[in-house]
């Protein structure tokens, strides 16, 4: 199998791996929106914030080093899974006697008992991080299929179930932690690799050199995306929190799908390649200008069916989040750009600029926030919608010298996606005005924007449109000359 086969069987499997998760998951979402209040899913997002800014300590730093590293052996492998999960251990401890003030914080005293069972999945994600960092660097994402695709339908019974039985929060709980561990156990049954009776200092002050940076750049993320509903929990209500949060997470359960799939395919693709400025351009210029094609439409098309897609599955009650939803796809849309980007400097050894890009981004996003969080919720998701492009232009200014890719060149490389997709959405959203039922709507609203997108691709001669094509017969046809 030759380099681009390689890379698309990989991109195909990870993705089909997120897809899958992602639609039970989805699924899940909609009947537990169904069964529990808003002010149930706002106070398990306040436990979601302290465990994701924990867990960033699980899945950054250390397994990208790794995946970056050109030869790691078991020696490498075994010494960050017996740190990883030491470490964790001492992170869930410090969780278990720091939930009640945590719980304090947030002036919810309930909240003790499912932030102490929820923050089990900070250990469980430690024995799993290395077991995935092995998957990545020797690229067999086939693993993460079964194993993603067990933990979520065997986590979706038990939430659903726990639901209709009147356990409440629980639910969300046993949901949450049940997936994480099932996946884990069978990740662990499957990959040939386990920890070898081995450990060495000298190695993983290596690796730490490299990943502490990205371990920092991660944890300034993810606890500034955390400061907002942080902020919003202790100074608004569950309600407005859960409103927030789930504008927020219907776009982002699709870019979980082709983002994710991408970044976990383009770092250990990059590395390899690390050597060779030009080929390493290449794959960061082909990886923007295909996944914002796909990225694009559907954030567009989504903005559009907003209204109708809300209150046909989640029912009306769950209506004022439409105004996020909308905000967030604009904000998502525009990922492709910061995930390939990134990528790039990660591969090409510079943890150092990653971790000042970092700070500088957090740096004008907090006076953002402060300047929004002032007049109200709305305000600071629009405050987000700023700084993501803000943080675009920040993203790309390293690759104009690592790589000779300037930031017009890349939204060059995107404008035909960029002008499609807005045609696409402004032509499907006024189906929007003619008063239809919300079924009726979507029914007319879908087929449409594929219609008008596809037909769009196929009269313009897309390079995205061509090259996908292009894949998809080459994997057929090799899969025919195989069987």
């Amino acid at each position: 199998m030759d380099n681009k086969l390689k890379v698309f069987s990989n991109l195909f499997w990870r993705f089909f791996e997120r897809c899958g998760a992602q639609l039970v998951s989805f699924v899940v979402t909609i009947v537990l929106a169904r069964l529990l209040d808003p002010e149930l899913y706002g106070l398990t997002s306040k436990v979601a914030i302290i465990t994701s800014i924990l867990l960033v300590f699980v899945d950054s730093g250390m397994a990208n080093a790794l995946i970056q590293k050109k030869d790691p052996d078991d020696l490498d492998f075994s010494s960050v899974f017996y740190f990883n999960t030491a470490f964790c251990i001492v992170l869930y401890i410090v969780l278990f006697f720091a939930a009640p003030l945590l719980s304090n914080l947030y002036h919810e005293p309930n909240l003790t008992p499912v932030m102490r069972v929820l923050g089990l999945t900070v250990v469980v994600s430690g024995v799993k991080n290395v077991q995935q960092a092995y998957v990545s660097k020797t690229l067999q994402f086939k693993r993460f299929f079964f194993a993603t695709l067990g933990g979520t339908v065997f986590s979706a019974i038990l939430g659903i179930s726990m639901a209709y039985m009147g356990f409440g929060v629980w639910a969300l709980v046993a949901q949450q932690l049940s997936n994480v561990t099932v996946n884990t156990v069978i990740l662990w049954l499957t990959v040939g690799w386990k920890p070898k009776r081995m450990f060495s200092f000298k190695r993983l002050k290596g690796l730490l050199s490299y990943g502490w940076k990205l371990l920092a750049s991660a944890l300034l993320d993810t606890v500034y995306l955390k400061i907002y509903p942080l902020v919003i929990g202790i100074k608004y209500t569950n309600s407005d929190l859960a409103f927030f949060e789930r504008g927020n997470s219907l776009p982002n359960l699709i870019v979980e799908n082709i983002n994710y799939s991408i970044d976990s395919v383009l770092l250990p693709v990059m590395s390899a390649e690390q050597d060779h400025k030009t080929q390493v351009k290449e794959i960061t210029r082909r990886a923007i200008k295909t996944s914002s094609y796909i990225m694009m439409p559907l954030m567009a098309g989504l903005a559009a069916c907003a209204e109708p897609f809300v209150g046909l599955l989640l029912t009306d009650k769950w209506l004022p989040c439409v105004p996020f939803l909308q905000v967030f796809c604009i904000v998502y849309a525009f990922y492709p750009l910061h995930t390939a980007n990134l990528n790039a400097i990660k591969a090409m050894g510079r943890s150092d600029i990653f971790l000042k890009l970092e700070v500088i981004k957090k740096i004008l996003e907090t006076l953002v926030l402060l300047v929004t969080m002032r007049f109200g919720v709305f305000a600071m998701a629009l405050g987000q919608l700023f700084s993501g492009l803000l943080a675009q232009l920040i993203n790309v200014w390293p690759n104009r010298r690592l790589l000779d890719y300037h930031y017009f060149q890349q939204v060059k490389d995107m404008l035909p996606a960029i002008l499609m997709s807005a045609f696409m959405g402004l032509t499907v959203s006024t189906v929007s005005k003619l008063g239809l039922s919300y079924i009726l709507t979507l029914i007319i609203q879908v087929p449409l924007g594929v219609l008008i997108y596809v037909g769009l691709s196929a009269v313009f001669k897309v390079d995205s449109y061509r090259y996908i094509l292009g894949i998809i017969k080459n994997v057929l046809s090799s899969r025919k000359d195989a069987a």
